[in-house]
């Protein structure tokens, strides 16, 4: 399967299994005229899918939850924004502008790489989430500026130095309108400063953002490091939107050169080759106009344009993509439900010899698929153990990488040691400063070649999966004679890596060394040995502490993804052998305990059939890309 399965939402899984597109049986076929001449709203279709699934009868009531679930994601999905932009750029200012209070810290010195979510609430909150098992910290307030102190214990350099707290993220609950409009703004650590890690941070972040805004200003314009973070966003990020900021230090002259510049810059340098528009704002009048309520200031700052164009472009957006999905979704789950339906009218239809004859051979086909089911985890089982053992070489290799290089650090460190500090303790400072970057930087490259590695050997296994389960539905389609699609199988579950603050416990700090202090009395070649001998031992003490963290994170995730696969696949067969077999089973109770009304009743399901191929019909057609402008 392609992809790491962990993440994926509830009811993707329960769509994953069950044929698309089920074509209706033939004299079940409607025609246009069956279509209204004006498409209902999906939020409609919807409504009317559920009450028509909802009055099948109670085996069909899963579907019908189903459907409210889809229906309730419709209107309560929103949009990831993240802000991204190099140190300085005043990302904090546009936020707050945007927000229309001071509510994130601005700092003179870098964030620490804690990503803060900025979501909608009827008063000012804090949710701190942490890296370990502590129960999460909510923290409610009167007044902004109360939350902004308090934040700033978290997610800043000074209140929070190299993340000692131990803090996984920050959410912030905030009545603003532009997060009631259904976008969720995610601020990001700033690029290129003297916490390098950040950079790794907010890249290994992205995957998980619907769309970002670029910040940039005029002192310089752009930054070779500002060109390559963006080389590497376009990889991550479908949607990128460009704000020029501080143009009030501009006159209209040099403004439009900068943009010029900007756009020029992005294209044939950056391979960004249609940038859009370039925003230009003053974030510090604008955050200065929402404070004193001058609404010409807050048009002049740029920032209404910029306000403006996100409410009407990434809410519209983010409806129609999100419609889409859910369209296709929904009209999925409608197939499901047809086949049953198709299925119990067949059933009903045949004489009751020949129903149990068939039903005898379905049988026989369900016992072929738990078999192929065993070989199927056989398998799995047996790719899950050399994934371990890979991941353990790897880790291996990771070991002696970090002795290597730690090594080189202390070496470093005490030859430009001027000898007026003890050397043990210039080589902690060293260590502790190049670990985070070090760290960072080899989980990234481990984290995505072992997971090209695990898309690579769960891809036959989903194939197997997708298989094996269309199996017991085309089966029940052959044998009880009605139409039968194979599963589309170009769906891709993309692997939604989680990213590492919320494994990954990082070490930096050894215990003193105390002992050089007894050392002053011994020769001093003895000296020396000793303090080789505690660095040795305490780099691979560091080593160990580290390296172990990487690798059992990885190994987490690994055997989580084993164990949720195998548990899906066993959960989704049973499912479908169970809808199909219920499907028939009620329609030969009906026949034993209804035999005079049979025929009534199959009028009624056929009618039912037409009115969800209808509502289907108008859902795959709002599901079906739309081309031109």
């Amino acid at each position: 399967m392609p992809g790491n399965i962990l993440l994926l939402p509830e009811i993707i899984w329960r769509e994953f299994f069950y044929a698309r597109n089920f074509p209706p049986v033939t004299n079940h076929l409607i025609s246009m005229n069956d279509h209204p001449s004006t498409p209902l709203p999906l939020s409609d279709l919807l409504a009317q899918a559920i009450d028509r699934v909802a009055s099948l009868g109670p085996e069909f009531d899963g579907d019908a939850q189903k459907m409210k679930a889809l229906k309730d994601r419709l209107g309560e999905q929103r949009f990831h924004l993240a802000v991204l932009g190099q140190f300085k750029r005043g990302k904090s200012t546009m936020l707050n502008a945007l927000l229309g209070v001071p509510l994130l810290p601005a700092s003179v010195t870098p964030l620490t790489a804690i990503p803060t979510f900025l979501s909608p609430g009827p008063s000012p909150q804090i949710r701190i989430r942490y890296e370990d098992r502590r129960p999460d910290e909510v923290i409610g307030f009167q007044h902004a500026d109360d939350l902004t102190h308090a934040l700033a214990r978290y997610v800043t350099e000074e209140g929070n130095p190299h993340n000692r707290l131990g803090v996984k993220h920050v959410e912030v609950s905030y009545p603003a309108p532009l997060l009631e409009q259904g976008v969720v703004l995610i601020d990001t650590p700033g690029i290129g400063s003297t916490l390098r890690h950040n950079t790794e941070v907010t890249l290994s972040f992205l995957p998980q953002c619907d769309a970002a805004l670029f910040l940039i200003s005029a002192d310089p314009p752009l930054t070779e490091v500002e060109v390559a973070f963006l080389k590497e966003v376009r990889t991550k990020v479908a949607r990128i939107f460009f704000i020029l900021n501080k143009v009030d230090y501009l006159n209209p002259d040099e403004q439009q050169q900068v943009i010029t510049f900007l756009a020029k810059t992005l294209r044939e340098q950056a391979g960004v080759t249609d940038p859009g528009p370039i925003f230009s704002i003053s974030a510090r009048q604008g955050l200065q106009a929402r404070r004193s309520g001058d609404q010409q200031l807050w048009e002049r700052s740029g920032m209404a344009e910029l306000e403006a164009y996100l409410v009407q472009f990434l809410v519209s957006d983010k409806i129609e993509v999100l419609q889409t999905a859910v369209a296709r979704k929904a009209a999925d789950r409608l197939t499901n439900v047809l086949m049953r339906l198709h299925l119990t009218i067949r059933s009903l239809q045949l004489p009751l010899a020949d129903l149990d004859a068939r039903q005898a051979l379905f049988a026989q086909k369900l016992a072929e698929a738990e078999r192929e089911k065993m070989i199927a985890q056989d398998l799995l089982t047996g790719d899950h153990k050399r994934l371990v053992a890979l991941l353990e070489e790897q880790a291996d290799s990771l070991r002696q990488r970090t002795r290597d290089y730690f090594n080189q650090v202390v070496d470093t460190a005490l030859a430009q040691n001027p000898g007026g500090r003890p050397d043990e303790e210039v080589a902690q400072e060293a260590l502790a400063a190049a670990i985070p970057d070090f760290f960072e930087r080899e989980l990234s490259e481990m984290s995505r070649a072992f997971e090209q590695r695990v898309n690579d050997v769960l891809e036959p296994h989903r194939q197997r999966a997708n298989a094996l389960v269309q199996s017991v539905q085309r089966g029940a389609a052959e044998i009880f004679e009605i139409a039968f699609q194979p599963l589309d199988a170009s769906d891709a579950f993309a692997l939604e890596n989680q990213p590492y603050w919320v494994t990954y416990d990082m070490r930096t700090t050894i215990s003193p060394f105390s002992p050089e202090l007894t050392d002053r009395l011994l020769p001093a070649r003895i000296r020396r040995q000793r303090r080789r001998a505690r660095l040795q031992e305490k780099i691979e003490t560091l080593v160990i502490r580290n390296v172990e963290n990487l690798r059992w994170a990885t190994r987490q995730n690994l055997d989580q993804a084993m164990r949720r696969f195998s548990a899906r696949l066993d959960d989704q067969l049973a499912e479908a052998i169970a809808a199909t077999q219920n499907a028939i089973q009620a329609a030969r109770r009906q026949r034993q305990e209804q035999s005079d009304s049979v025929t009534g009743v199959i009028a009624r399901l056929e009618q039912d059939a037409r009115d969800l191929e209808r509502i289907q019909a108008q859902m795959q057609a709002l599901s079906s890309p739309t081309t031109g402008p």
